[in-house]
């Protein structure tokens, strides 16, 4: 099993002068749910390198085991520190892959060509894509081979309208991401915030927040046993 991990590289919150990128325990969490069960595993980002972590995601009221372990990992934050430049990555050099969210990629991801082409790539090749929390973003500008939206008609899950509201960022993200999923004719469905919950559709499969990361590898771990 190859596994792609791709994440932000934005690290600007908007016009507040606070930074923001991935969340910790959405990349940690699928990432040892994934290496435990014998996945190989490469990260990217559109700029290669270090790409930023959410501070918040490092506060101590967001720490879970994954992220315990993280902390502790000298060789994922090796890993991490030297991601690979996601231009010059090829859908054919791998299973599936997983974009973990935090807030970075609704403005860099999102839109990012190089981004829009992999996750094509994947999709005509039948190939498993994941997508949790605000990584849902990532999808609204793909599309099929037909040439339609690739949610337009999907069951999709994302990060609610309500748990925007509630880290009180509404009004700083370029777009919420639940309208944008309903926008393009995804069929669109969420338990209560911050429950864990994964939509899966198929090679298609999206996570509602950072506690549904976990679920979402380990279902993405089902698919590729089949």
């Amino acid at each position: 099993m190859k596994v792609l991990i791709v994440l932000t590289s934005h690290s600007a919150l908007g016009n507040t002068g606070l930074k923001t990128g991935f969340w910790i325990e959405e990349f940690a969490a699928p990432y040892y749910t994934l290496k435990d069960a014998g996945a190989a595993i490469t990260i990217a980002s559109p700029k290669g390198g270090q790409p930023p972590i959410d501070p918040k995601s490092a506060e101590p009221a967001n720490q879970t085991e994954a992220t315990k372990r993280f902390d502790k990992d000298e060789n994922l934050q090796h890993l991490l520190a030297n991601t690979k430049i996601l231009s010059e990555i090829s859908a054919d050099d791998f299973d599936a892959v997983f974009y973990p969210g935090g807030h970075g990629p609704l403005w860099d991801l999102t839109n990012d060509a190089n981004s829009i082409k992999l996750i094509e790539n994947f999709w005509s090749a039948k190939k498993p894509v994941v997508a949790v929390c605000h990584a849902p973003a990532v999808l609204l500008k793909v599309k099929d081979q037909s040439g339609n939206s690739l949610v337009k008609g999907k069951n999709v899950t994302g990060f609610t309208n309500t748990e925007e509201a509630a880290v009180q960022l509404s009004e700083v993200v370029p777009f919420l991401l639940e309208d944008e999923l309903k926008g393009r004719g995804g069929n669109y469905s969420k338990k209560e915030d911050w429950a864990s919950y994964v939509v899966k559709d198929g090679m298609l499969i999206t996570g509602q927040n950072p506690a549904s990361s976990e679920e979402a590898a380990k279902q993405l771990l089902e698919l590729l046993k089949k």
